[in-house]
């Protein structure tokens, strides 16, 4: 064989495994011959076809997730203490009662959870006014005090209150009830403070003290009015006052020389002496003896042990008495959240199921009947989640936590209204693994749709021609009837 003919021998071998060998164009329309049948069954077939590949390659886009679940394990000592993260609001307990206790299923308390926890006080409409500090001291009281004679301070009751209210410049006024320990310690300081500040500034209509019984029938509706939930309290009310003004409460010392100070500092507001302020601080030790807020949002970041445990807020002073049955503990919870707080990278990794139970809670209210003690308790299961994103995405792996909730409320009288969060971390993990389909795979399906299709198509194609066929066979001998 010459060199010139090894080409073509070469060519003709490789014709000879050739896999898809076609009809001669000459030969075409005498072997093969189309139908309406093969037509319309061509035409399904098509759309079919169309409708696989589609659907197919959706769910090439689409990202799965698999889960599994494992038992939690710590790899060191640090991994036994779980972040948690709060916000709570409270439009009706005042920041100056407000307690937050955390306790663990031992009855071990946090000592420290004061120093984490922040409280800005608000108005009646939710809005925050300024940031309170805790006291650093307790309220000092004198128990010595006495005073002889008649009582010299205005009794206040529905039919004289908006007279006095809109008669004097300033009106500072103590709503006490007779049965309040405290409220008897302060009535001969009060006395005596109002007898003081009379002969300092006699027969001016600028300043005036008075009291209200909020045990007594004819007064008993201004202390629903104004919420008084805490005896003794002393509010500061001005005659340029509207339905809307915020009325200061005092809180410093209980003696006649702070509250005189504290009094005449209002005197030097209205001769103008100093500037015109509610929020005073007459001690100069930097914490005001005086402010405005009706309300309370708490909020704290506290590392528990992965344990059940309790977080726990309700009205606690040192220095006061409280009417439980008019005490409202309704909040929202802005913000309840376990673990490090999650990046904006993060929450695009997390299934939209997994990234929702991450704050359950989040912007829920919880209401509570003004005239009846409610307590409500908050029950939560808290889960660690481990979520792998796909490669391709050439992200990190994310740990979350996320809990289901459960809520009530209890009514009773003699209940001290308080707000328990009760929280269970379970020891277990859940793994979810987010893939997506590799482009190889999506080809095979693409082959396997097309092949299927046209194969299945070509035998029904070849059992409808043989039924026809025989139909015809039948119809000339006539044996179709």
């Amino acid at each position: 064989v010459t060199s010139s003919h090894r080409p073509s021998i070469m060519l003709a071998a490789l014709k000879s495994v050739d896999f898809y060998r076609k009809l001669k164009r000459d030969l075409q329309q005498e072997l093969t011959e189309a139908s309406i049948a093969g037509a319309a069954l061509s035409v399904l077939a098509a759309v079919f076809m169309i409708g696989l590949v589609i659907a197919e390659f959706n769910a090439y886009l689409s990202v799965t997730t698999e889960s599994k679940v494992m038992m939690d394990h710590f790899e060191s000592s640090t991994d036994d203490t779980l972040q948690v993260n709060f916000n709570f609001s409270f439009p009706h307990l005042k920041c100056d009662y407000a307690s937050v206790d955390a306790t663990n299923f031992m009855g071990t308390h946090d000592a420290g959870l004061a120093a984490r926890v922040s409280k800005i006080r608000l108005d009646d409409k939710g809005r925050p006014v300024g940031r309170h500090e805790d006291a650093k001291k307790e309220i000092a009281h004198t128990t010595d005090e006495k005073h002889e004679g008649p009582e010299v301070s205005f009794d206040l009751t529905v039919d004289n209150f908006e007279t006095m209210h809109h008669k004097y410049d300033t009106l500072i006024v103590n709503f006490f009830a007779p049965w309040c320990h405290w409220c008897q310690k302060l009535a001969p300081v009060w006395e005596k403070t109002t007898q003081g500040m009379a002969e300092k500034f006699p027969s001016q209509d600028q300043l005036a003290m008075g009291k209200v019984d909020c045990t007594g029938h004819s007064s008993e509706s201004l202390c629903i009015k104004y919420r008084i939930d805490a005896f003794p309290t002393i509010l500061v009310f001005r005659k340029d006052d509207t339905g809307t003004s915020q009325h200061e409460s005092y809180h410093g010392e209980r003696s006649v020389t702070a509250i005189t100070t504290w009094a005449e500092h209002f005197m030097k507001q209205i001769k103008r002496e100093t500037p015109k302020t509610r929020t005073v601080d007459s001690d100069k030790d930097g914490v005001a003896d005086s402010h405005t807020g009706v309300g309370c949002m708490i909020s704290g970041l506290l590392h528990v042990q992965r344990a059940p445990g309790m977080l726990k807020v309700q009205a606690v002073s040192d220095s006061h008495d409280f009417n439980w049955e008019t005490m409202d503990v309704t909040h929202v919870i802005n913000h309840l959240s376990f673990g490090p707080f999650l990046s904006e990278q993060a929450w695009m990794v997390l299934p939209p199921h997994i990234a929702a139970s991450v704050g359950s809670l989040d912007d829920k209210e919880f209401h509570s009947d003004q005239h009846i003690p409610t307590t409500h308790e908050h029950y939560v299961k808290v889960v660690r989640h481990e979520v792998t994103p796909p490669s391709s995405w050439k992200a990190q792996p994310v740990t979350s936590y996320g809990y289901v909730a459960h809520s009530n409320n209890i009514q009773k009288a003699g209940e001290v209204p308080t707000v328990r969060l009760a929280y269970d971390i379970l020891p277990i993990v859940v793994h979810l693994s987010e893939k997506k389909q590799a482009f190889y795979h999506f080809i095979t399906q693409l082959c396997a749709i097309v092949g299927g299709v046209f194969t299945v198509a070509g035998i029904v194609a070849s059992l409808m021609d043989k039924g026809i066929n025989a139909m015809k066979i039948k119809q000339e001998l006539g044996k179709l009837g």
